[in-house]
């Protein structure tokens, strides 16, 4: 592919609603979506342009936006190159690093992302980790190779890193604890508990809460969020997925974030504006100024 901007996904519909929800009320202080993968079409298909003007009417100000293979994290730097409201993460999913090891083709993947690391708007190495969910035994060393190698990455060019972690909580904190973490280092759609999150706090790890925190059957996420730092704590949509409450199932996008920042500062007791501004510092503390 030679140019990355006609780059696209779409997300297959299947029986669900594709309509995307209307507007919620506009936050006074802004914040940023911390996370999204704004190259999957979904729903009427908005493009970039409308993905972000629909997010700056209801203050938030900018989107970091994550790849997961080669063709996604190109996108994502050519995105972050093009919008002063876009920043990228880059790198390798690690349910695509199998794949890529499989065709002998990972170093090169890797390097691709060495590349990308290195433009001034890359300001994440991200997705990266491990997903025990989708990948079974036999394409877990080609997770724990890439996800060592990522680790490094974000090292290298003194960025951010974004862990992916389904399903491998002990894993990742293992490989963390003995490759050593990056300065900062982002749990990515949090998916752990109440200990997992002081865990991480007493390691000065951030954690990003995704639209999941509001579904009712997430009352982990409630309770870690409870417990988390304040200025350790961020927000992201994952969109075209989780969306939260009251639309769970319909598509998701940035312009959506509002619904989880004040579901956010009810469950912490806390003013909304407080917590925006808590969550706008602390994503410029991680990415930089957009």
């Amino acid at each position: 592919m030679t140019d990355p901007s006609q780059y696209v996904r779409r997300r297959e519909k299947g029986a669900r609603d594709v309509t995307y929800p209307p507007a919620p009320e506009r936050l006074a202080v802004a914040v940023y979506d911390n996370h999204a993968h704004l190259e999957i079409t979904d729903g009427e298909g908005l493009t970039l342009d409308e993905q972000l003007a629909r997010a700056a009417a209801v203050g938030v100000h900018g989107v970091v936006q994550a790849g997961g293979d080669i063709e996604s994290s190109r996108w994502s730097a050519w995105a972050a190159a093009s919008h002063p409201r876009v920043l990228a993460a880059v790198a390798i999913h690690p349910n695509e690093a199998p794949a890529y090891a499989a065709a002998g083709r990972l170093d090169e993947a890797i390097g691709v992302i060495d590349e990308l690391a290195a433009q001034p708007r890359v300001r994440a190495i991200g997705e990266t980790g491990l997903d025990f969910f989708r990948t079974d035994e036999t394409g877990r060393p080609a997770q724990f190779e890439s996800f060592e190698a990522h680790i490094a990455l974000a090292s290298k060019h003194a960025i951010a890193m974004q862990i992916h972690d389904r399903d491998a909580h002990d894993a990742v904190l293992q490989i963390l604890e003995r490759v050593g973490s990056p300065d900062r280092t982002v749990f990515h759609c949090f998916s752990g508990d109440e200990a997992m999150a002081r865990y991480a706090a007493d390691r000065g790890w951030y954690l990003s809460f995704a639209g999941n925190v509001t579904f009712k059957n997430a009352q982990n996420l409630r309770d870690a969020l409870a417990v988390t730092p304040r200025d350790r704590i961020l927000v992201e949509t994952d969109a075209p997925f989780l969306t939260p409450v009251p639309y769970r199932g319909r598509p998701n996008a940035p312009y959506l974030v509002p619904l989880t920042v004040r579901f956010m500062a009810a469950e912490l007791g806390i003013d909304v504006d407080e917590l925006s501004a808590q969550l706008a510092a602390n994503t410029l503390a991680v990415y930089g100024e957009f």
